[in-house]
């Protein structure tokens, strides 16, 4: 259904660029022919993509989705001055003789008048998308940004003020990124001393057979009490058990619906870990009465949840802080829009009925390679007695 679905909504994305890039500029004749080609083969480039993952077809396919989507979007935002131009357009030349004569309209428009516009237009929002995917492929390819966030809670032991968690999301392991993505990764979140790694889940975009050599360099972390892992909504698309039992092998321990006891200088907290949503269609959901009953309530509790929107149900069972991604922070704007429809954090630190989260962008991107006005990171959180609650 998504695959039909997405095909239907990017044929009618491709048929409105083809208006305005290839109809609206050109006659009837050989260029408008070869550009109608053109956006076929691009569309179907993009398609083949999707459903091959193979790199020669999934790097040019997913580039020129976001290509397609901001043109689209520049257009739709360009309709009602391409309007007013026209309906201001005044036959001020002879109408010439040949093909163009036929794009004659019936309000009197001058054809080579609305030629320049339309062609002016579409070279305009061209040089911009150029511009944006450009910059956004920038961003999206380049290293983390290294975030350094302090989270006050009111019951940690004093003892362990300052214990420093390394929160890693939405990695994307996959056709556009390999094994030197992880390294990356890897090498960042180690020089930064931490206590912890927390990857809460959308680590892969395919199968153990197909990515776990670029999934190897995660045996590698180095924290003083191990790396810890959720399950994001993609290891039930990619197949969830061979890659948790491959992470265990790795020495990164996923939280399956359960909780561990970290203690430093005599002092504790619990780490508890809920499987994503998407995984009740697997028989595998989030169970937070398992993972969270039991516990001693005088000390405080952090969650690892691959989705912001899972802390309305933490909250009900007294979690401190929660620590998510899944929102890439919108990835490309103004998908940033759609984000906050449906979670209740984006990006950042938020208070969710009581419930600190920590959202995290993600350290790498999902389809195009771009990223604009979110870019990835890595966070540390630092923890921190709340002394002005005492």
């Amino acid at each position: 259904m998504f695959v039909v679905l997405f095909a239907v909504v990017m044929g009618a994305a491709h048929y409105y660029v083809w208006r305005r890039t290839v109809r609206d500029t050109t006659g009837p004749g050989r260029a408008r022919r070869v550009g109608t080609w053109v956006v076929v083969g691009l569309y179907a480039l993009l398609m083949a993509g999707l459903a091959t993952n193979w790199p020669v077809f999934a790097w040019p396919g997913y580039v020129w989705l976001a290509c397609a989507f901001y043109l689209a979007l520049l257009f739709g935002a360009l309709e009602i001055p391409r309007v007013l131009l026209n309906r201001t357009a005044r036959r001020t030349t002879p109408v010439p003789a040949g093909p163009v004569a036929e794009e004659v309209s019936t309000t009197g428009e001058a054809p080579s008048r609305r030629l320049f516009i339309a062609r002016t237009l579409a070279v305009a929002s061209g040089a911009a998308t150029a511009g944006v995917v450009g910059y956004g492929m920038t961003q999206a390819l380049g290293d983390p940004v290294v975030k350094r966030v302090p989270v006050l809670l009111d019951k940690l032991d004093p003892r362990l003020s300052g214990y420093r968690v390394a929160v890693v999301s939405d990695i994307h392991l996959g056709p556009l990124l390999g094994r030197a993505h992880t390294e990356r990764i890897v090498r960042m979140i180690n020089e930064q001393q931490v206590d912890l790694v927390a990857i809460v889940g959308d680590l892969v975009d395919g199968t153990v057979a197909e990515l776990g050599e670029a999934a190897a360099p995660l045996r590698d972390l180095v924290s003083t009490h191990g790396s810890f892992f959720v399950t994001g909504n993609h290891e039930y698309f990619a197949g969830a058990e061979p890659w948790l039992a491959e992470l265990d092998r790795l020495g990164v321990h996923p939280l399956r619906n359960e909780r561990v006891r970290v203690e430093r200088a005599g002092a504790g907290f619990d780490l508890a870990g809920v499987n994503d949503v998407n995984g009740r269609a697997f028989d595998d959901g989030p169970d937070f009465a398992r993972a969270l009953a039991g516990r001693d309530a005088r000390d405080p509790v952090v969650l690892l949840a691959h989705q912001p929107v899972q802390a309305r149900e933490a909250a009900k069972h007294g979690v401190d802080l929660q620590l998510s991604g899944h929102t890439h922070g919108g990835q490309m704007f103004p998908f940033h829009l759609a984000v906050d429809l449906q979670q209740p954090v984006r990006g950042g630190l938020a208070n969710v009925d009581g419930t600190q989260v920590y959202t995290s962008n993600g350290a790498g991107f999902w389809g195009p390679p771009v990223r604009v006005g979110a870019p990835p990171d890595i966070t540390v959180v630092e923890l921190h007695h709340n002394f002005a609650r005492r």
